[in-house]
């Protein structure tokens, strides 16, 4: 039996993103992934909404737990581990009408979360959706205090991670075509950014 490993987040968010997610992704057939992690988010969100086929992608070294996920779910519209390293270009030529990351722009660089919006940028339709989950910045400061914590916890372990502010992150997003359209408050001071590709 492979033993899969599990992240407490994945179980916490999951239902609140999937009420947000189930509407903004209704008319979406395609979806890449970025930082599948454990393969959790892309196993529920799949499961959930059957008429989307979800790409999982990640580092190497992750691609373990996500296919012991899938192999256990035996989802037809889940798809095994693209390599993807936001810093490489990306390895294929394929455009999806959505891609969605959670979690991972506060523990990238900020070089790294200028690469991830370059290859949405690359791999979006017109009119294609970007949804990022996570804690985010408004106006230059922290939307709580947890999150002052969480970001100090951050840069203790890595000086390069770190809670990013929303505005430099609407600007990544509009050197690579995208505007945002829409902001959710999440729970657990959590945000997610919808932005569209013009």
């Amino acid at each position: 039996m492979v033993t899969k490993s599990s992240a407490p987040s994945a179980l916490r968010n999951q239902n609140a993103i999937l009420e947000v997610i189930s509407d903004e992704f209704q008319n979406v057939k395609v979806i890449l992934e970025i930082g599948s992690g454990t393969g959790q988010h892309a196993i529920f969100f799949a499961s959930q909404m059957p008429w989307l086929n979800w790409q999982t992608s990640d580092l190497t070294v992750n691609h373990g737990d996500i296919n012991a996920w899938l192999e256990d779910a035996n989802l037809d519209n889940v798809k095994v581990p693209l390599v993807l390293d936001v810093s490489e270009p990306l390895q294929t030529n394929d455009k999806y009408d959505a891609v969605f990351s959670a979690n991972t722009a506060h523990i990238m660089s900020i070089v790294a979360v200028e690469c991830m919006f370059r290859i949405v940028g690359q791999c979006l339709v017109d009119g294609g959706k970007f949804c990022l989950y996570g804690p985010f910045n408004q106006n230059g400061d922290f939307t709580s205090d947890s999150n002052r914590e969480f970001d100090a916890h951050l840069k203790l372990q890595d000086s390069a991670m770190g809670i990013r502010d929303l505005e430099i992150l609407d600007g990544l997003a509009e050197a690579n075509g995208l505007r945002r359209a829409t902001l959710y408050a999440m729970p657990a001071n959590n945000m997610i950014s919808i932005w569209i590709k013009n």
